[in-house]
């Protein structure tokens, strides 16, 4: 990734790696989209390569992550999904030209309209975001455990029991945290 930039953490759902594009949001929250060229990398890292973005279309891209996340925070803890988020889901949803094709590998891949337009790509993540939400995927919705994460991800194991968003992140740091927390022996002195 570019110098002085966090990198992307990717996941394997595209809507909920979206919404990791700002990470620990109850802590010193990491914004890893800052600039739209941010975003025209991240997209084009998810398959979704558009020419160009303008200031107006992060700001929607930003609004979207952030309805994602309230609608997906929601569902995973079974409570009422919030109308703006779910009105600003649906309106990005419908607002795109994307199409899905088949690869000649037997792939599904999006295609953005000629234009490779942000909004395409957006409504590509909002159809993505509708179906997880909607429960269409094998996989149950659940939050990060760590008190400063606490993103919602999409629980694929075969368990349902995953604890962390990602393992390489958030459940080292809890790892760590517990292991410096035990109480150590001083090898060197008698007992």
């Amino acid at each position: 990734m570019r110098a002085g930039f966090p990198d992307f953490r990717l996941g394997s759902v595209l809507a909920t790696s979206f919404t990791g594009t700002l990470s620990e949001r109850h802590g010193d929250a990491v914004e890893r989209i800052p600039t739209p060229q941010r975003l025209v990398d991240w997209l084009a890292v998810n398959g979704l390569a558009v020419d160009s973005c303008a200031t107006a279309q992060l700001e929607l891209a930003r609004e979207l992550r952030e309805s994602i996340h309230a609608a997906a925070t929601a569902a995973a803890v079974q409570d009422p999904l919030p109308a703006s988020a779910v009105q600003v889901i649906n309106d990005c949803s419908a607002e795109g030209r994307a199409a899905a094709i088949l690869t000649p590998e037997g792939n599904r891949q999006w295609q953005l309209s000629s234009a490779s337009c942000v909004e395409d790509a957006l409504s590509v993540i909002a159809a993505d975001a509708i179906s997880v939400i909607a429960g269409e995927r094998d996989g149950k919705l659940a939050l990060c455990a760590s008190p400063t994460c606490q993103a919602a991800f999409f629980d694929t194991s075969q368990s349902r029991t995953r604890k962390w968003c990602d393992m390489n992140t958030c459940g080292n740091r809890q790892k760590k945290a517990r292991f410096n927390a035990k109480p150590r022996k001083n090898p060197g002195s008698a007992e």
